[in-house]
C-alpha cells in the first residue's frame, strides 16, 4: 500500500472516550480539524516536558 501522506504519518493509539468527546466538539466548534489540534496538543505536551520539537523544512 502506497503511503499518499507526504507530510504526515499514521498513528493508531487509545484515547480515553471522553477527551475524544472533547475534540470532536472542538473541532466541530473551532472548524480545526482533529489532526491538527492532536498536533498543537502534543506539541504543547512536548515543550511542557523540555523536550525540543524538531521539525523538517518544507519543500517549497
Amino acid at each position: 500500500m502506497e503511503n499518499k501522506l507526504k507530510n504526515r504519518t499514521r498513528y493508531t493509539a487509545t484515547v480515553d472516550t471522553d477527551l475524544v468527546e472533547n475534540l470532536k466538539e472542538l473541532s466541530n466548534k473551532t472548524r480545526i480539524p482533529q489532526s491538527k489540534l492532536m498536533d498543537e496538543a502534543i506539541e504543547l505536551l512536548l515543550k511542557q516536558h523540555g523536550v525540543r520539537v524538531k521539525r523538517k523544512k518544507k519543500a517549497e
